[in-house]
């Protein structure tokens, strides 16, 4: 099995591709994957950490309106398409699977150039011009929304690491609150506003403190490297910060609620491991972080809040009853179960084994 997975620039779309690799290797450990990158995207370090081979192509973000950027992509775009023409030939690739992003968009041209079949994965519910483009090369078009608008959609959910698939909160709960120095026996709080924290979320939960602490709730929140909001010192449960979190696997274990943006990796692991979460999307953008979290939420098993109206008092007034509630909390993590899915790597493995099967035929 030889595939190039193409996926870079931002996490949403790297990581993904890295869970279909990890899945791909346990099926097959002689499997050959390279992943197409940039030099400046986040898979220049991701990758190589996780022990894949990574193909560098000159990047060619796309202008999203029309500006004098525009004239200069052609010449561009054709470069990064020979570049992963060239990666596509040295792995004779027998499938190529683009998750999206600006190196998605040269990928799926040089496939077609090639006559390599293509599967494109779709995390968002509105899908962006890579994926777009590359739906019409392709019948094989894997998707996390049910509703998407590619054709030939397949819902199939979004590959998830398997620290994440594996795990049972319930199991290791009480290990993990140790492993954060927080009580075994209290409500729990994880607050996380990605890897660069939230402004917004920080700020609100840090003036919110003294009401969790005396309605009994530890926090567990992680503000993100470049911010330092934290309580003053209290007596009362624990309130732990931490910069960054690189075991969001034993987090989402010691927590009982979390609040945190809703990107669809987010949304998408919370849901695989029940956990409800008060949703605060994004306040700038294209409104699909909202589109993200409300399946869970209508669902049962979240909350939404617009970020202006993000305030200790509602806080006070939402969460905090929803937290001192446990028979709640626990129909909420059923809720969200029901709509997460753990197979969403072996579903994109059968589907790669299909493609390169019905090529071998031909």
């Amino acid at each position: 099995m030889r595939v190039v997975l193409a996926g870079g620039g931002t996490a949403g779309h790297i990581e993904p591709a890295l869970a279909l690799a990890d899945a791909l290797r346990r099926e097959d450990p002689t499997a050959e994957i390279t992943c197409l990158g940039t030099e400046r995207g986040l898979e220049s370090r991701l990758v190589p950490q996780r022990g894949y081979e990574l193909a560098l192509i000159p990047p060619v973000p796309l202008p999203r309106t029309l500006t004098p950027r525009l004239l200069t992509v052609p010449g561009r775009l054709r470069g990064a398409i020979n570049a992963a023409a060239s990666v596509l030939d040295r792995a004779r690739a027998e499938v190529l699977v683009g998750f999206g992003g600006y190196v998605a968009t040269p990928g799926y041209l040089a496939a077609r150039k090639r006559r390599v079949p293509i599967i494109v994965h779709e995390a968002n519910p509105r899908p962006g011009l890579a994926n777009r483009l590359g739906a019409r090369f392709t019948e094989h078009v894997a998707v996390s929304h049910q509703d998407s608008p590619l054709p030939n959609a397949s819902f199939v959910g979004i590959p998830l690491r398997r620290e994440i698939t594996t795990l049972d909160r319930l199991a290791v709960g009480d290990k993990a609150r140790s492993y954060f120095g927080l009580m075994p026996d209290l409500p729990t709080l994880l607050i996380f506003g990605g890897s660069q924290g939230a402004r917004s979320l920080n700020r609100a939960a840090v003036a919110a403190a003294p009401a969790f602490r005396s309605a009994g709730i530890q926090v567990l929140h992680i503000v993100g490297p470049k911010n330092n909001e934290e309580p003053e010192p209290a007596a009362g449960p624990q309130y732990v910060t931490l910069p960054y979190c690189d075991r969001m696997d034993l987090a989402y274990a010691a927590a009982d609620v979390a609040m945190c943006r809703s990107g669809a990796m987010t949304c998408a692991e919370l849901a695989a491991v029940g956990l409800p979460a008060v949703y605060v999307p994004l306040p700038h953008g294209n409104g699909e972080q909202r589109l993200n979290a409300a399946p869970i939420v209508a669902g049962g098993g979240g909350l939404l809040v617009e970020d202006a109206e993000l305030t200790p008092d509602w806080i006070v007034a939402n969460l905090l009853p929803v937290l001192s509630n446990a028979e709640q909390v626990a129909r909420m993590s059923e809720a969200a179960a029901r709509l997460g899915r753990r197979d969403a790597d072996l579903a994109l493995v059968r589907m790669v084994y299909d493609v390169v099967r019905s090529r071998e035929i031909q």
